[in-house]
């Protein structure tokens, strides 16, 4: 088996998070990721996504906002 490195483990992230990753890759990438801090903190992110999603999502944008973003779309053509 090949060493895992940053850009192979991402490929595994979601197995590994839902806990499918057989056995020896799951220690291989819990390995990589213990001496890695940009891998650490991608799986941070990765796990806080649908949180933040979800409280995005929550919120009614006021009347204000509303034309901000309309403004925006607008102006990327998006409105048209």
């Amino acid at each position: 088996m090949k060493p895992v490195t940053c850009q192979s483990g991402v490929g595994y992230l979601m197995d590994y998070l839902e806990g499918q990753l057989p056995g020896p890759l799951r220690v291989e990438l819990e390995s990589h990721v213990a001496g890695c801090a940009l891998c650490r903190a991608f799986i941070v992110s990765y796990r806080e996504t649908p949180r933040i999603l979800r409280e995005a999502t929550d919120r009614i944008p006021s009347p204000a906002q509303r034309r901000v973003i309309a403004s925006f779309l607008r102006s990327r053509g998006a409105g048209s």
